[in-house]
C-alpha cells in the first residue's frame, strides 16, 4: 500500500512516512535528497510524498511537469503514425514517441490486427521505460492475454488534466482517496457516460453509448479540467455539478 501526504520544499518529513523493509534498501525517487549532515530525507518541490512499503520505496509527485512513463502505468496515447511492426504512439508533447507492436492486441493477428490511422487514441499500459530507450506499450495482458480495458478509444473527446489529477482519478477509491467526487455526483444526477483515465494527463469521456451526446461529454470533462484548475474541494465539487446539470437542463 501507498500513502500520500503534501509536502514543500525543505519540509521535515515524519519518520512513520519514511518505508522501512528488513531485506530491501530504501529507495529515493524524483523530489526527495539525502542530507548526510544531519541524516535526514528532504523534499526538493512541492508536491505529494508517495511512500510505497511494499516496493520499500518514497517519491514526491508533482501536478506538473513532463510525464515519465513508468513500467505498469496506464496511458492514454495518441497514435502519430505506423511502421511495419509497430504503432508510435506520442503520449506527452515534446517527447519521443512510444511503441505499441500492431500485435499486442486482443485477439491480433497479421489480418486481424487493428487498423489505427494518424490520431486514433489508445489506452495502452506500459511495458517498458528507461532513459536509455523509447517506451513501450501494450494493449493487452501478457499473463492472459485479455484486453482488459484496454485498446483502442472510440468516438468520445480528450481533456488534458494535470499529472496530479490524473493520479487522483486513478486511485481506488477516487472520491475517498483523492477527494474527486465530480465524476460520482454527475452519475448521481443521472448523467451516463464512460470515462478512462491515463497517467499521462489525459482524460478521456465518452456518452454516445448511452446516447447522452456531446453536451453530456463536454459537462464531464469541464467539470474534472476546473476541478483541476481551481483545485476545488468536495463542497465546491458539488455546487459545480448543481451549476452544470442546471445548464445542461
Amino acid at each position: 500500500m501507498a500513502s500520500h501526504t503534501i509536502v514543500l520544499p525543505g519540509d521535515e518529513i515524519d519518520d512513520s512516512q519514511i518505508p522501512t523493509h528488513p531485506k530491501k534498501p530504501l529507495r529515493l525517487g524524483p523530489g526527495l535528497r539525502h542530507d548526510p549532515s544531519t541524516n535526514e530525507i528532504l523534499p526538493t518541490v512541492a508536491g505529494q510524498l508517495v511512500s510505497d512499503r511494499n516496493k520499500n520505496a518514497i517519491r514526491v509527485e508533482t501536478s506538473s511537469g513532463r510525464y515519465l512513463p513508468r513500467v505498469g502505468e496506464l496511458v492514454i496515447g495518441t497514435v502519430q503514425k505506423s511502421a511495419a511492426e509497430v504503432y508510435y504512439v506520442q503520449l506527452s508533447d515534446h517527447t519521443a514517441p512510444a511503441t505499441l507492436p500492431q500485435l499486442s492486441f486482443e485477439g491480433a493477428t497479421k489480418k486481424t490486427r487493428p487498423v489505427l490511422g494518424s490520431g486514433a487514441l489508445v489506452y495502452a499500459r506500459v511495458t517498458v521505460a528507461n532513459k536509455h530507450m523509447d517506451a513501450e506499450l501494450e494493449c493487452v495482458s501478457s499473463s492472459t492475454g485479455k484486453s482488459e480495458g484496454l485498446g483502442p478509444l472510440q468516438g468520445g473527446m480528450l481533456f488534458p488534466v494535470s499529472l496530479g489529477m490524473a493520479r487522483r482519478l486513478m486511485m481506488p477509491k477516487a472520491a475517498e482517496m483523492g477527494g474527486v467526487v465530480v465524476l460520482e455526483a454527475l452519475a448521481a444526477a443521472g448523467l451516463q457516460f464512460e470515462t478512462a483515465t491515463g497517467r499521462n494527463g489525459r482524460f478521456w469521456v465518452d456518452s454516445s453509448a448511452s446516447g447522452g451526446g456531446v453536451k453530456t461529454v463536454l459537462a464531464v470533462g469541464r467539470a474534472v479540467q476546473e476541478t483541476d484548475e481551481k483545485m476545488l474541494g468536495v463542497e465546491e465539487q458539488q455546487k459545480l455539478v448543481k451549476k452544470l446539470i442546471k445548464e445542461l437542463s
